[in-house]
């Protein structure tokens, strides 16, 4: 019974320590930026407050990582989830997929129409009408 005690003696901690994380990358980020952007691109330097907001909206954005289970920025979840799925397709599934995709939004046919509307006629070589004849 004691080392139940001892595991979840100091679970209270654990929102000081994350408190204490995110104050520190955005102390980081904070010093980063203002001693490195304002010279290189000339932007204005940021408060501790804005740097937080900085970090975490990148985190918002780009994912919060994962590790090797699929980790990452969620658009690449997404890539290679799509990847997958279309390499376990048949032929058939694969040629439905991109027709459905055409009838929905026009994928690949708008370049098709306006390649077909500039094209003009080919002129046929003549060792290519001799080879027919014979």
């Amino acid at each position: 019974m004691g080392t139940y005690n001892n595991r979840h003696r100091f679970k209270f901690l654990i929102p000081f320590g994350i408190a204490a994380l995110l104050a520190l990358v955005s102390f980081v980020v904070m010093q980063l930026w203002n001693n490195l952007l304002p010279d290189i691109l000339h932007v204005s330097t940021i408060t501790f407050w804005q740097a937080m907001g900085i970090f975490i909206l990148c985190k918002i954005l780009f994912g919060f990582g994962g590790g090797p289970r699929g980790g990452g920025a969620p658009w690449m979840r997404r890539k290679r989830m799509m990847e997958e799925k279309f390499r376990n397709m048949s032929p058939e599934e694969r040629l439905r997929f991109k027709q459905h995709w055409q009838d929905r939004c026009g994928w690949g046919k708008r370049r098709a129409d306006w390649a077909n509307e500039f094209k003009e006629e080919p002129v046929a070589a003549p060792h290519q009408d001799e080879a027919k004849t014979e």
